[in-house]
């Protein structure tokens, strides 16, 4: 559809540099400053006693999940403060005592307000009423919530057909909340759910089920505590899931060894003063890593081929390093894979992945003694064009040890927000689940769509062509999240309407389609009561422990709505109170929506007794040894290729990581402390040799190229930081880099970003 409008919107915001101080980088994670910086921002954001009284309700039993990571919470907690810094940043960020409203709109314009940073951007606060911004308009104005429905509902029933929608997630919400989102996309007729684990944890999913016949972890939190070896590869727990740190040293207490294995040397993987004991607080911390490999960017591959040969060649002499029981009643493949490792050689595989033959001799030696091993991941496995085959290797490692389905070892995925494996859980997919689309047709009364949607790479295209003229987002930052900014950001301007239900203001809401509104939503901390009842909400955590979670604080505003009530109302608008599901009444008792989810979602069961307490587990067939939805009932060893990955001269690879101060696309502060970088995110970490090889200083100004497809894409205004990161390597943060990530590369099988391995050049800036 051609538009005669245009707002003049900045896609970036501001990108001038700031007064940046560097320091050395810290070479522990908490203690005491960890404290300090929690209770400050938590201070400065909603006062002492709001802080308080929140903080100690945080992750326990009968309070509310944190807003942040998925981590699980212990089964059985033994400290009132079961939080991190960064979940209290988190917390801080969402219960803000700063708030905007329509005065604020009225004043600023869509276009002003993209012209700021994404930092500032978030530091304005909560969002207090419906808003719509019309077509040719620049301000956001208020709505009522029924002229919103209506608006929605209008537009989507003046599609030519439902798949001109798409219904995107964000793994904020909850299962309630998801599960209603899902089938009211059947119900109106599409499958076009992408949601954010698209865009991280995709190849994860993959992976296993190839392997092991289920798309999520093997382990509970507590099997981390008794295992001897927990390999934490392409992940860094210090700052993304701090929680895990204390679970690590559990491990280290009883004997157990950590493998780290990362580009960086992070902190969180050197020392960890714990907080919660007095040694932590005294500035006494337990080391982390008993040893760190640190390969190069996606060589995990050669790296671990290189450590199943030499586990290999030694099991040959001895007989005990594989466990040829295991494997004899559980898996297939061992021959192939044993063959496949024999047309490798050791020396090329030392040079590829880049790290010292004797630290390669060490991991050997642990690995060789031990069962109980864990492997835990995160996104420096999943966002490659290789991904699915890099969880897949290290799945040969653990079936060749029979280290799954047993006690304190198996597979450890590290989610990322705090329910997006819960909204996979209760039915949020782009693909066709037979099964599913059964129960919904017997327990639901209507024909859910038979035709596979899109994913996040397939909705920006769709968008991106005029194929879908609709994009509503619950909850997330669709554009700083989505790799190739530009490209997504074009996408959502060719939309006639893009709604999203949001928390806070940022870049999505001002990079919009002709017409946008923003639906303003609870935080996971708000009391959530109607007609005098508390009401609770459910989460699942990256364990698969499904839990309540009940806020305890005054919402920011009487006009805003929980996000189960306000998709259930939006339904019901939608379908005029006439369909086989009874939206309205769901919009009111939560409990209806979850005695639903027990009938139609596999492994649900009397939810909202069960999730009481410390929950429930879902069905997991890899943790009682089930392979038998696999072919041939056993699980399977694989062949993965090597990774490819030829550079031109003055070519370097990049990976996009987070700062200290952020929590996915939501900046905290401008501070990255652990790396010792203050007051600036737009810094390129450096290898000090090949900054000399290329001429550069420190705090040069460059400009980063990236170049797929005869494309050139650039991020502008980054500082040279030199850093202890292999030769040929970059990091860079990210939003501020997803511009040179194309977004039609990308994972093998899941099409996850390549996000942690892009191809750039730098030149000096202008």
């Amino acid at each position: 559809m051609k538009k005669d409008f245009q707002r003049e919107v900045s896609i970036h915001g501001t990108q001038e540099l700031l007064d940046i101080r560097l320091k050395d980088p810290v070479r522990h994670a908490a203690g005491k400053l960890g404290v300090k910086e929690a209770l400050r921002h938590s201070f400065k954001e909603m006062g002492v006693v709001r802080s308080m009284r929140a903080l100690l309700e945080m992750n326990q039993e009968d309070g509310f999940d944190c807003p942040s990571c998925a981590w699980p919470n212990p089964e059985n907690p033994s400290v009132i403060a079961e939080y991190c810094e960064n979940g209290a940043k988190a917390l801080a960020d969402e219960a803000t005592t700063q708030f905007i409203d329509r005065k604020f709109f009225k004043n600023y314009s869509v276009e002003e307000l993209s012209r700021l940073s994404d930092y500032q951007l978030n530091n304005f606060g909560r969002l207090t009423e419906p808003l719509v911004l019309r077509a040719g308009k620049v301000h956001y104005e208020p709505i009522s919530w029924e002229e919103a429905y209506e608006l929605i509902s209008q537009q989507l029933k003046a599609l030519n057909a439902p798949d001109e929608a798409i219904f995107y997630t964000s793994g904020r919400s909850s299962n309630e909340a998801a599960y209603l989102y899902g089938m009211f996309a059947r119900a109106f007729g599409t499958n076009n759910m992408p949601d954010c684990s698209n865009m991280c944890h995709e190849s994860s999913g993959v992976a296993l089920s190839e392997t092991l016949g289920i798309g999520k972890g093997s382990v509970k939190l507590e099997d981390l505590y008794e295992a001897e070896i927990v390999i934490v590869a392409g992940q860094n727990p210090g700052t993304n899931h701090p929680r895990m740190l204390s679970a690590l040293e559990k491990c280290k207490e009883n004997g157990g060894k950590v493998i780290s294995i990362n580009p960086l040397e992070e902190s969180g993987m050197v020392n960890f003063k714990n907080p919660q004991k007095i040694k932590g607080l005294l500035g006494f911390g337990e080391g982390m890593a008993d040893l760190h490999l640190p390969v190069k960017i996606n060589q995990d591959i050669p790296l671990v081929k290189l450590l199943l040969k030499r586990l290999a060649a030694i099991d040959a002499i001895q007989g005990d390093i594989f466990d040829h029981e295991f494997m004899n009643n559980y898996v297939e493949g061992y021959e192939e894979l044993l063959s496949d490792l024999d047309r490798y050689d050791e020396n090329e595989l030392l040079d590829q992945c880049g790290v010292d033959k004797n630290k390669i001799e060490e991991a050997v030696s642990l690995l060789a003694s031990r069962t109980k091993i864990v492997v835990c991941w995160a996104m420096g496995l999943t966002q490659h064009k290789n991904g699915v085959a890099n969880i897949r290797e290290y799945v040969n490692l653990l079936l060749l040890k029979g280290a799954i389905g047993k006690p304190n070892c198996g597979t450890c995925p590290v989610r990322g927000h705090s329910n997006v494996q819960g909204d996979r859980s209760v039915g949020i997919m782009h693909y066709v689940d037979q099964d599913l689309n059964q129960r919904i047709r017997e327990h639901l009364g209507f024909e859910p769509p038979k035709e596979p949607g899109v994913d996040t790479v397939g909705a920006i295209k769709a968008m991106y062509d005029g194929k879908s003229r609709v994009f509503i987002c619950l909850g997330g930052n669709f554009l700083m999240a989505a790799s190739d900014t530009e490209y997504t950001a074009k996408a959502l301007q060719r939309c006639e309407l893009t709604v999203q239900i949001s928390t806070k203001l940022n870049r999505s809401h001002l990079i919009t389609g002709q017409t946008a509104l923003i639906l303003p939503t609870f935080g996971r901390s708000e009391k959530d009561m109607k007609n005098g009842n508390l009401r609770y909400l459910t989460m699942e955590d990256s364990m698969g422990r499904v839990r309540q979670s009940r806020g305890l604080l005054q919402p920011v505003s009487e006009a805003i709505k929980s996000e189960p009530e306000l998709i259930a109302q939006l339904a019901d608008t939608f379908f005029q109170g006439q369909h086989s599901v009874n939206w309205k009444a769901m919009s009111i008792d939560y409990d209806l929506i979850r005695q639903s989810i027990d009938t139609v979602i596999k492994g649900f069961e009397n939810t909202s007794k069960r999730s009481k307490g410390i929950g429930y587990y879902l069905p997991n067939n890899a943790r009682v040894l089930d392979f038998s939805m696999l072919p041939n009932g056993k699980a399977r060893l694989t062949l993965n290729p090597l990774p490819e990955h030829p550079l031109k001269k003055n070519e370097f690879l990049l990976m996009t990581i987070r700062s200290h101060d952020q929590f996915n696309t939501t900046i905290y502060g401008l501070d990255d402390r652990y790396r010792g970088v203050y007051n600036e995110r737009r810094v390129l970490f450096i290898n000090p040799k090949d900054m000399a090889d290329q001429g550069y200083t420190k705090l040069e100004k460059v400009d980063i190229d990236s170049c797929y497809d005869n494309t050139l894409r650039t991020a502008r205004n980054f500082l040279i930081v030199p850093y202890n990161i292999p030769t040929g390597n970059l990091a860079a943060y990210f939003p501020e880099t997803n511009v040179l990530v194309p977004y039609n590369h990308y994972a093998d099988k899941s099409k996850t970003p390549i996000s942690k391995s892009i191809r750039v050049t730098l030149r000096k800036a202008q």
